[in-house]
């Protein structure tokens, strides 16, 4: 079995025959709400008493599609999901059983809603005519929003993730007691005013099989379904503002029979879906373009959905699905109609468009006022200049090293630091007291760096300030190097020898000590402080990592130089130059 499972495509299963069944338990076992239907693959809600006299609402269709469909199970919206296996129809068998099990909790009357394929059309339509010519009371609406084709297909438009809110709106009519008659002719004109358009970055692959459709590394598929079917054109990839503004266009292009209609001044809903692989990250910049694309043409965007409602197995890719409202829709949608289906998102009760997106707040901290001594100012900047280059000319590498241990950003990371000095070095007056100084440069890293690092610095620059507020001599910068590396050692729990960046600095600090008790030349000191920073960083390549995200990695990976150690010498080498140069 696991060899079968790992020959195409690694996943998380215990079998390829017994995965649905696996995940079906597994939706029951954490959902207390939820009831598996002996020998068949229904979920049904289990407060059969509350079922009683409305209508009752079965969805389903292939598996692979998670948290579509049992996810959505709950009051307020299904009172049943049958599954099939994956990316396959389910058996008019268990829709029939499904049919019969509701009403015999007392259903007022069964509503199937379907998706446009071909196989839950003809699966669910056999068990529709099955349940009628047992006297069941039972009703079916096809949901079809697909936006992809641009002419006419005599199959129609399929089936995808609007479907979750056709869902949640005959959800909302059921448990307000609405007849199976009128939620079928209010859900039917609410189906036609939805719209959705998908767009992949790679295709998808079913337990034991490869992958659906080959897709190269700078090319996206637009207009796929949820079957991991190709879609209808390919294009290279290009940023997300470009993808949502393509897809959005080919949606509401008026030449199209698939068109969503589309106008300024118009009140939508927007679902931004998952389609199994996207990263939460992309989600949300997805989201943020969808908005302003709509908002750009003169669209309310009522409220947004984001996340994962109608997925295709891993699929890294993303559909957006548009909804016309008016204020009845709307309230069936929202919070104002709850539902304990256990996939449906929290939204909020504010239209979205026009809403105050951020705060501005008055800085917590006033500008301290300084007298700028030019001389010295000059050398601060200089020497600012030189580390800023230094790290902007150490980001590839620095990336490299850092690969071996996780992320690989340890180079970006720096060259954002180096890049927030620049700017600010460009807006003019530098503090010409040391201590001043460091104190804004701890402010601006902690602000702009970000990560672990940011804080590191900043926690070593704000401690080394303190020597310099009473006296500004050679003496006093070796107390500020010493002050600085016990703040990082007190609050990042690393010592010299760990593989960080305290042993540049720690061998550093060793010469630097020099300082309080020779009036010889600093710089020479600083120099010889750099060579030892220099071979210290060298020698962590030898070293096992005791903190910081390598001390998780196999030491026989760790074939590098520390990253941090190499850009702490970098910088002291940095300052360096800049004294040499004056």
């Amino acid at each position: 079995q696991l060899s079968h499972l790992i020959q195409a495509s690694k996943k998380l299963l215990n079998s390829v025959d017994g995965c649905v069944d696996d995940a079906l338990e597994g939706m029951v076992i954490c959902n207390p709400g939820l009831q598996l239907l002996a020998g068949h693959r229904v979920i049904l809600r289990s407060d059969h008493a509350n079922i009683k006299g409305k209508v009752a609402l079965l969805a389903g269709g292939g598996s692979g599609h998670e948290p579509a469909h049992a996810g959505y199970v709950g009051s307020g919206m299904l009172t049943g999901a049958i599954a099939g296996a994956v990316f396959t129809s389910p058996p008019p068998g268990s829709i029939l059983a499904a049919v019969r099990a509701v009403a015999k909790f007392g259903a007022a009357g069964v509503l199937l809603i379907v998706k446009n394929y071909t196989g839950d059309r003809l699966n669910f339509g056999l068990a529709l005519e099955q349940a009628k010519s047992e006297g069941f009371d039972v009703e079916m609406v096809i949901v079809a929003d697909d936006c992809a084709f641009a002419t006419q297909r005599k199959a129609g438009r399929r089936g995808i993730c609007g479907t979750i809110l056709v869902h949640k709106l005959a959800g909302a009519l059921a448990e307000a007691g609405e007849p199976l008659k009128g939620i079928v002719q209010k859900v039917t004109a609410a189906a036609n005013q939805i719209g959705t358009m998908g767009v992949s970055l790679s295709p998808c692959s079913l337990p034991g099989a490869g992958p659906t459709f080959q897709l190269a590394a700078d090319e996206l598929e637009l207009g796929l379904g949820i079957h991991g079917e190709a879609g209808v054109k390919r294009i290279k990839m290009v940023l997300a503002n470009e993808v949502v503004q393509i897809m959005i266009d080919h949606m509401t292009d008026p030449s199209s029979a698939s068109r969503f209609s589309l106008e300024s001044g118009d009140r939508v809903v927007l679902v931004v879906n998952n389609l199994g692989g996207l990263s939460c990250l992309e989600l949300s910049v997805v989201a943020k373009s969808a908005v302003s694309c709509l908002e750009s043409r003169g669209v309310v965007v009522e409220r947004a959905y984001v996340g994962s409602f109608m997925t295709s197995l891993e699929m890294s890719g993303v559909s957006l699905t548009l909804m016309q409202v008016d204020p009845d829709l709307l309230k069936l949608l929202v919070s104002d109609s709850g539902t304990t289906a256990p996939a449906w998102p929290n939204a909020g009760r504010v239209t979205l468009t026009g809403k105050n997106r951020s705060i501005l707040l008055k800085e917590d901290l006033k500008a301290v006022e300084v007298t700028v001594e030019a001389s010295r100012s000059s050398v601060f900047g200089k020497a600012l200049e030189q580390v800023c280059t230094a790290l902007l000319e150490l980001e590839e590498e620095l990336n490299e090293l850092d690969r071996a241990a996780g992320d690989g950003d340890c180079g970006s990371t720096h060259a954002r630091a180096a890049r927030a000095i620049q700017d600010w070095l460009r807006e003019g007056a530098i503090p010409g007291s040391p201590s001043q100084l460091l104190m804004a440069l701890s402010t601006l890293v902690q602000e702009r760096m970000g990560g672990s690092s940011g804080a590191l610095y900043s926690l070593f620059l704000t401690a080394a300030a303190q020597p310099l507020r009473t006296q500004s001599d050679t003496a006093a910068w070796a107390a500020a190097m010493d002050a600085g590396i016990e703040a990082v050692k007190r609050y990042g729990g690393a010592e010299p020898g760990d593989r960080t960046m305290l042993d540049s600095l720690c061998a550093a600090a060793a010469e630097l000590q020099a300082l309080k008790s020779t009036s010889g030349n600093a710089v020479q000191v600083l120099a010889k402080a750099v060579q030892r920073a220099k071979a210290a960083a060298e020698a962590t390549k030898d070293m096992t990592a005791e903190a910081g995200r390598a001390s998780y990695i196999r030491s026989a990976q760790l074939q590098y130089p520390d990253p941090g150690a190499v850009a702490a010498a970098a910088i002291l080498k940095a300052i360096l130059n800049a004294l040499e140069a004056t």
